[in-house]
């Protein structure tokens, strides 16, 4: 059956594979509507580049919200160190033409999963959770009619990308998380353990070169950019897809496997703010909130991706 979900995002080339994704699997995923959210750059930014990927497949008629601008109750950090000044630099992108949502992105979600019949929707942030904690936190009631979450963010084995304990999308706004992860939602999550397995490299971008279509040619030269900053820092090969990892393992969940454990949110120490402390081995007796994914099949992975944004 089409799978119903909702996509929360802060594109980011790599959200931005995930969206083009999702829109050229329509057999497997009923994208509803895109909501963005303040991270790898300000609300502006996210909310433009969530239009822009939608043009740039065809798909005018998903429709785009903004959602909030900043963390629950922190400032706004950023990742133009990684994403560029727009967060899609790489190759020249023209100015979205369709239209922004009126609604306000968090509204969109609370009425959506009211309207939608209970248990039929997914939510997949991409992003810090600040519009999913908000929806919670403004209408509990709909927090029981949410399907699942499978979000991309937090690590275990990996730790951290933006500090030494702490995931980008966890530490921008870990109450957020620790809203979403005390929800009792069924969640999934896609750690830079499994993500950091899902590298780019000339082979596997080839096939998007090679498509002579406008979509394959843009996910190339953004992977380009997107490369730079860990190919310099951590002397890789390429750079993790991170974000079209959650896209495809909903297409196909046989590309991913993981364990049903206890996953917590670090909200008050210095050192370890934003850290998923996951007890991977069952060390203690909380009970399991989510499936933390960590093994991948990485040449199925890019077969899938090639195979289906060939098709936009």
């Amino acid at each position: 059956m089409t799978q119903k979900i909702i996509i929360d995002t802060d594109p980011g080339q790599d959200d931005a594979v995930a969206i083009l994704l999702a829109l050229a699997a329509p057999e497997e995923l009923d994208v509803l509507g895109i909501v963005a959210v303040a991270g790898n750059v300000p609300l502006p930014l996210t909310e433009r580049n969530a239009r822009i990927v939608c043009e740039l497949a065809g798909r005018t008629d998903v429709p785009v919200y903004a959602g909030c601008d900043a963390p629950i109750s922190r400032p706004l950090i950023t990742a133009e160190h990684v994403h560029g000044t727009t967060g899609l630099d790489g190759p020249p992108m023209e100015e979205p033409t369709m239209p922004l949502q009126d609604k306000h992105g968090v509204d969109y979600i609370i009425d959506t999963l009211r309207e939608e019949p209970e248990g039929t929707v997914t939510l997949c942030p991409l992003g810090p959770l600040t519009n999913i904690a908000t929806a919670f936190q403004r209408a509990p009631d709909v927090v029981g009619r949410v399907k699942e979450i499978v979000l991309m963010g937090g690590a275990y084995f990996e730790v951290g990308n933006i500090t030494p304990a702490a995931e980008f999308n966890i530490y921008v706004d870990p109450e957020a998380a620790d809203v979403v992860f005390k929800s009792g939602v069924a969640i999934t999550v896609v750690p830079l353990d499994l993500t950091h397995q899902a590298l780019t490299s000339p082979e596997r971008i080839r096939p998007f070169r090679e498509m002579g279509t406008k979509v394959g040619d843009t996910i190339a030269a953004w992977t380009d950019f997107f490369e730079r900053f860990d190919k310099e820092k951590y002397g890789s090969e390429g750079a993790p897809l991170h974000d079209p990892c959650v896209i495809a393992y909903l297409i196909d969940r046989s590309l991913m496997s993981g364990r049903h454990i206890n996953v917590e949110i670090e909200t008050s120490s210095e050192l370890t703010l934003g850290m998923t402390v996951a007890d991977w081995w069952r060390v203690t007796d909380r009970p399991a909130n989510a499936t933390f994914l960590k093994d991948i099949d990485t040449d199925r992975f890019f077969a899938l991706l090639a195979d289906r944004i060939g098709k936009l």
